[in-house]
C-alpha cells in the first residue's frame, strides 16, 4: 500500500475510533450533504471546504473528480492485487423518509411525488447515459460496472415509486449500456436503492436479466439488502423467476447501507440477525440451497442458475463463504460461482486476507475494489453513506484499525533504521 494511502486511511480509521471526533464529523458531513446550501458549506462552490475533504474523505472512498483521476485510481487499485474494479458514477437521488423529500446528487431537492408526465425526450436520462458511458470508458474487460437508476432523474424516479419499469428511453438507454458491457465482458451490478422506489428498480433489473443473463453467465446483477425483513421473500420470488424463465440469477448480496434514511421498521432489529439473513443466503447460495429450492423434502425444486457477489467487510463472513466453495470444488459438491467485493479506502486487512486465501496450485478468489467517480457535489451522499458504514465496521471490529497502526510503525521503525 503506498504511503499515501496508508496515512490517510490512519487518519480516518482513527477519526472513527474516536467518538469525540467522530460524531461533530458525521454531523458536519450529514449537514453539507443537504443542496442549497450557503457559500460556506456548499462543497463545490467553497474552494476551502472542498481543498479539506478532497484530501480526506473524498480520496479515501472516491476515485476521482475527473476521468484522468479516475483512470489513476482504478489502475493503482488492480496494482495492489486486485481481480479489477467496480466502478459507479455517482449521480443518484435519495430519499430522506422523514420528510418524503428527495434529494438528487445535482444540487436539486424535490417533493416525493406519485405523478409524472412521460417527454419525449428527457435530458436526465441523457445526461445519466453520457455519464454512465463514460464510465465504460475508465474501466476494462473483466471489471464491474455499478449503476444508480434513480441518478436518471425524476421521470425515472417517479416511474420506480408506483413500482413501474421506467420510460422508454431510460429502457433503450439500458439496453444500449447492457450490449456494449456484454460485448466487452463487463458485468453490471444495479445498485440498491430507498425502498421506497426499489420495487420499480427490482423489476426493471429482473428485465434485463431475461434478456442478458444467459448460459450460466451473469451479465446483469440485482443487490439484495440482507438487513431488510423483507429480502428472503424478495430473492425466492427472483429464485422462481430465473427457474421459470431459464435465465442465470445475478445476485450482489450486501448488508445494507441506507439505513440513515430508511423506514426503521423495514430493517431487522439487531445486528445479529442481519448477519444470520446475510450468512443464511451466502452460504445456502454456495450450497445451492435456499428455501425450497434445491431441497429434498416435499415440494423441493431444482436449483436455478446463479451467479453469486459477496460484498461485505465483515472478514468471518467472507472467510467462511470462500472456504466453502472451495472446500465443495474439492470435494466436487454442487455450488455456484462467487467472487468478493470490498470498498475503496475500507476494510483493506479482509481484501488482503481473502488475496492470501489460495494454495500454491490454485488461483486465489476474486477480489474487487468497488468506487465511485463524480463531482464532489455529487458524491458527498455517497461519502455520508461511507462514514456511516465505516463507523460501524470500526466499532464492531479494532482489525483494521490495529493493522494499520502497526504497518506505519513498521515502516517508521524501517525507516530510521535506513
Amino acid at each position: 500500500m503506498p504511503i499515501k494511502i496508508l496515512i490517510r486511511s490512519l487518519f480516518i480509521n482513527t477519526i472513527s475510533t474516536n467518538r469525540f471526533l467522530l460524531i461533530p464529523s458525521l454531523h458536519l458531513l450529514s449537514f453539507v450533504s443537504k443542496a442549497n446550501r450557503s457559500f460556506l458549506f456548499n462543497v463545490d462552490r467553497n474552494p476551502v471546504l472542498k481543498a479539506v475533504l478532497k484530501k480526506t474523505m473524498y480520496n479515501q472512498f472516491c476515485a476521482g473528480e475527473t476521468e484522468k483521476e479516475t483512470k489513476t485510481c482504478v489502475r493503482q487499485l488492480k496494482d495492489l492485487g486486485f481481480r479489477g474494479v467496480i466502478l459507479t458514477y455517482a449521480k443518484e437521488t435519495v430519499l430522506d423518509n422523514k420528510t418524503s423529500v428527495f434529494h438528487h446528487s445535482n444540487g436539486v431537492d424535490g417533493l416525493s411525488s406519485s405523478e409524472g408526465v412521460e417527454a419525449k425526450f428527457d435530458n436526465n436520462i441523457e445526461d445519466w447515459r453520457i455519464g454512465t458511458l463514460k464510465t465504460l470508458d475508465l474501466i476494462d474487460e473483466g471489471d464491474i460496472l455499478a449503476i444508480k437508476m434513480s441518478g436518471a432523474g425524476p421521470s425515472v424516479v417517479d416511474a420506480f415509486t408506483k413500482g413501474k419499469l421506467p420510460p422508454q428511453q431510460m429502457l433503450d438507454t439500458l439496453d444500449e449500456i447492457a450490449i456494449t458491457c456484454k460485448e466487452r465482458r463487463i458485468q453490471i451490478i444495479v445498485d440498491a436503492e430507498s425502498q421506497h422506489f426499489q420495487k420499480g428498480i427490482a423489476c426493471t433489473t429482473l428485465e434485463l436479466m431475461r434478456k442478458f443473463n444467459h448460459a450460466g453467465f451473469a451479465v446483469i446483477y440485482n443487490t439484495y439488502q440482507a438487513y431488510l425483513k423483507g429480502t428472503p421473500a424478495v430473492l425466492a420470488q427472483h429464485l422462481a423467476e430465473a427457474s421459470k424463465n431459464g435465465f442465470t440469477l445475478g445476485l450482489k448480496l450486501v448488508r445494507g447501507a441506507y439505513i440513515l434514511s430508511e423506514d426503521r421498521s423495514l430493517i431487522h432489529d439487531t445486528k445479529k440477525n442481519t448477519d444470520d439473513a446475510y450468512n443464511g443466503i451466502a452460504y445456502g447460495a454456495l450450497c445451492q440451497h435456499i428455501g425450497d429450492f434445491g431441497g429434498d423434502g416435499p415440494g423441493a425444486q431444482p436449483f436455478p442458475s446463479v451467479n453469486l457477489f459477496l460484498a461485505s467487510h465483515n472478514r468471518e463472513s467472507v472467510l467462511t463463504a470462500h472456504r466453502l466453495h472451495r472446500q465443495r470444488l474439492i470435494a466436487r459438491l454442487p455450488t455456484v460461482p462467487v467472487a468478493f467485493g470490498q470498498l475503496q479506502g475500507m476494510s483493506d486487512e479482509v481484501s488482503f486476507s481473502l488475496l492470501r486465501e489460495h494454495g500454491e496450485a490454485e488461483n486465489p478468489p476474486d477480489v474487487f475494489k468497488c468506487s465511485t467517480w463524480g463531482s464532489m457535489g455529487e458524491c458527498v451522499g455517497y461519502l455520508v453513506r461511507r462514514a456511516v458504514e465505516n463507523r460501524d465496521a470500526v466499532l464492531r471490529t479494532n482489525d483494521e484499525y490495529t493493522a494499520l497502526k502497526s504497518e506505519a510503525k513498521r515502516r517508521l521503525r524501517s525507516l530510521l533504521y535506513v
